[in-house]
């Protein structure tokens, strides 16, 4: 596995891993009707690019496939962190956080989905509050999370 930082032409692939993933790996934890306001398959891919690019984001590749990808803004806002749904339990995810932690602020927050929040839980991420959050007159469950960096973990 490599990690590396995000390149344009990234974006299509990590568009269809986004989909691709919430439709499989979240299946477990949302309606198909939330997945299919969460991940439509009609991704802005100029908007996503843009965001890419104004955050630290990081791209785990396997033999030239994007398995995983994350990114967080200069706030510490942890946006997305998403794996391939054929790579997942293999340490991307982690190996993705670690590398963007190290660069965060003294506190990180991210929005966590039902399926994720273990996996931020084990990170050392504190639940701040469950939400609902509306997309097309659809609910979907998931929590405001936040981890404060200590000096021994930069």
């Amino acid at each position: 596995m490599t990690i590396r930082t995000y390149r344009p032409d990234d974006c299509r692939e990590m568009a269809e891993l986004f989909y691709q993933t919430v439709h499989t790996v979240n299946a477990a934890d949302y309606s198909p009707e939330q997945l299919a306001v969460w991940a439509t398959g009609q991704v802005n891919l100029e908007s996503w690019n843009r965001s890419f690019l104004e955050h630290h984001t990081l791209v785990a590749t396997d033999d030239g496939k994007i398995t995983g990808f994350g990114d967080m803004d200069e706030t510490g806002y942890l946006d997305r962190l998403y794996v391939h749904k054929d790579y997942q339990h293999q340490g991307i995810a982690s190996a993705i956080c670690d590398r963007l932690e190290e660069t965060a602020p003294a506190i990180i927050t991210t929005h966590a989905s039902i399926t994720a929040r273990p996996f931020f839980e084990k990170r050392g991420y504190v639940v701040i509050k469950e939400q609902q959050v509306e997309r097309q007159g659809i609910l979907l469950t998931n929590f405001v999370m936040q981890k404060k960096i200590t000096f021994e973990e930069k």
